[in-house]
């Protein structure tokens, strides 16, 4: 078994409960450890669109980087994400932030995901639920990538997600 780190979103629909739903569906297969609060943020990248409501959820897995990848995919598609504009709105969006210390270097997977030292949206719940993880590649913690991050980028606590484990 090996920890995984998944980074979730929505913001179209109920995206609490989009969140719920997928954390129930990588509970399915997974072993979920510890969930962070949901977080409201501001979009990046296509600025007039809702904003969005993030989490992240530590899991063990057995699955391979790429299984898992495909078993993430299947989340997205019943629970009715489409793609279409890059950055744009979805229902969901999971994505694989770490694979224990792995670095995946491939054409369809790239593990860490290449930009979580970019993205407040994303390290301040993994700060909570994870704060001294050392990403494989830049050798700091999280807490010292998002001390580090030049971003006015708005992340407002939205709630809690409490859901039972295996």
């Amino acid at each position: 078994m090996v920890d995984v780190f998944i980074g979730l979103g929505s913001n179209v629909g109920d995206r609490e409960g989009n969140l719920r739903k997928a954390i129930e569906l990588l509970n399915e297969k997974m072993k979920l450890v510890k969930v962070s609060s949901m977080y409201e943020t501001e979009p990046m990248y296509l600025k007039n669109q809702a904003w969005f409501v993030n989490c992240v959820a530590k899991l063990e897995t057995d699955l391979t980087p790429k299984e898992l990848l495909v078993y993430l995919e299947d989340i997205e598609r019943k629970l009715g994400r489409q793609k279409s504009v890059r950055y744009g709105p979805r229902s969901i969006d999971l994505d694989i932030l770490f694979y224990g210390n792995e670095v995946v270097e491939e054409s369809d997977l790239k593990i860490p995901h290449p930009r979580i030292h970019e993205r407040r949206f994303v390290l301040v719940p993994f700060v909570e639920i994870e704060p001294d993880h050392v990403h494989p590649i830049y050798g700091k913690s999280a807490a010292t990538l998002l001390a580090n991050l030049n971003s006015n980028e708005h992340v407002r606590k939205a709630g809690t997600i409490s859901l039972r484990r295996k």
